[in-house]
């Protein structure tokens, strides 16, 4: 049965080396019959959350600002997968997929106990280190959040010593890592 997934890419590259782990693994997952969407947050008009926790009165518009998280709103709550893409900034993921993310709130202000919507959840990432030790933060938030959003983690690409933009393009390993991940979604 082919599943509807999400993407927010979080890299503020076109064509950097998180956009060819998200490339590649567009190509196994739509491969495998999954339809895909993704949003180069970058491009977007996306504000900061509020923290005004009045959203949740319009299962349409969700939140009470009226910016492009209206075009993610309906793909992430029909999504059975969400994925963060992102590079490595300051050993978390960057701010545009922050900022995105942390709007997801309003959805959540839908249901009377803040729940959030059940998905199954992937972490694509593009970092400069290629150490356990480098990723050790980013894995602490990463299974942090999953836990709390009762989500389920189904799979997680670091891909470590990639600097410069493009750098990923010499480390078919790991491009290869992410079209498998999309390939194994069925």
């Amino acid at each position: 049965m082919s599943k509807k997934i999400c993407i927010l890419n979080g890299s503020p590259r076109p064509n950097g080396n998180t956009k060819a782990l998200i490339t590649h693994f567009i190509k196994g997952a739509e491969a495998t019959g999954n339809e895909v969407i993704c949003f180069d947050l970058q491009k977007m008009n996306i504000h900061g959350c509020l923290g005004c926790c009045n959203g949740g009165k319009d299962t349409a518009s969700p939140c009470v600002q009226k910016d492009d998280m209206q075009k993610i709103y309906p793909a992430y709550k029909d999504a059975d997968i969400v994925v963060l893409a992102s590079p490595m900034y300051y050993w978390g993921i960057s701010g545009q997929l922050k900022c995105a993310f942390d709007r997801l709130f309003a959805v959540a202000e839908l249901t009377p106990n803040y729940e959030n919507p059940k998905k199954d959840c992937i972490l694509l990432m593009a970092a400069e280190g290629d150490t356990e030790n480098n990723f050790a933060p980013v894995k602490a938030f990463y299974e942090g959040l999953t836990s709390h959003l009762g989500w389920k983690n189904i799979g997680i690409v670091y891909a470590g010593g990639n600097m410069d933009a493009g750098a990923i393009l010499n480390k078919p390993k790991q491009l290869e890592e992410a079209e498998a991940l999309g390939k194994s979604i069925s």
